[in-house]
């Protein structure tokens, strides 16, 4: 879970949001549209802690974990694959690397054991020593074969880069997951494996919060859907409501065929309205 309670951002005497409240909770992915300019992304930076809000506050079920999709695709050039992914989890990754440097010394002291013991107990309770597997998974399940894990980040494609930062908001099973266009320069094929691993994940309890342009991809897997216009979510309601109440941001399948098949928001709907 987690909640943004009277959040405003000012820039000066200019404010972006004015006391936003909303909550997205465990088990239900949320999509939140709104034009270029709404704030969308700035208020994924809130969620996310990146950016802290002139007044209110965000809060977090207790213990739990916020993963967020990294939007720029050549911070980790100079990385391993498999090593971006699991830092994914960065305490888990801080755990590994500092237990690599112990065990490295020449002059392993007896403070070096102690704490390596300390480290490996940790390491143990977090599952780490399923980490790299885990991470392969999650790789092979997006399209990134085996040979490719140990290559840099910088000799793949923008596509598969992409593939990767997902693996990585995706790994260790966070309990909150934010995604910021996650739709952008994918294909039909996988959006529809993309969005099945969301539904996936929301059936485990995630809470997965979606921001986007893309209404067709949110109509189709959001759970529920918000507006954001004039620094507010002005409205909210379930998917299907959200588009078929809306005129300017509804689906394309909606506005063709409004009058033919009230109520329908997708292509299939559409089609099984007329000819039923």
């Amino acid at each position: 879970m987690i909640q943004a309670s009277n959040i405003s951002l000012r820039f000066g005497k200019k404010a972006l949001f004015e006391e936003v409240n909303i909550k997205f909770t465990e088990g239900n992915c949320y999509g939140i549209i709104g034009a270029n300019g709404a704030g969308k992304s700035t208020f994924l930076k809130i969620l996310s802690g990146e950016l802290e809000p002139t007044t209110g506050e965000i809060s977090l079920g207790p213990g739990e974990r916020l993963s967020v999709l990294e939007q720029d695709h050549f911070k980790y050039d100079d990385q391993i694959v498999l090593d971006t992914v699991i830092a994914g989890n960065q305490k888990l990754y801080d755990i590994m690397k500092e237990k690599d440097a112990i065990y490295a010394k020449e002059d392993f002291s007896e403070e070096d054991g102690m704490r390596a013991s300390e480290l490996e107990a940790e390491f143990a309770t977090m599952n780490g020593w399923e980490a790299e597997a885990d991470a392969a998974t999650l790789l092979n399940g997006l399209g990134i074969a085996t040979e490719v894990h140990y290559k840099q980040m910088s000799e793949l494609p923008d596509t598969d880069k992409v593939k990767v930062l997902l693996a990585r908001a995706l790994f260790g099973n966070p309990d909150i997951l934010l995604l910021d266009e996650p739709t952008k320069g994918m294909d039909g094929a996988f959006k529809e494996e993309f969005g099945a691993l969301l539904r996936a994940l929301c059936a485990q309890g995630t809470a997965v919060c979606v921001v986007s342009h893309d209404v067709e991809f949110c109509a189709q897997y959001a759970d529920r859907c918000g507006l954001l216009f004039r620094g507010e979510v002005v409205t909210e309601n379930a998917a299907r409501a959200f588009f078929s109440d809306h005129y300017f941001y509804t689906t394309a399948a909606a506005r063709i065929a409004r009058e033919a098949a009230p109520g329908a928001v997708l292509c299939g709907e559409v089609v099984q309205c007329l000819t039923d």
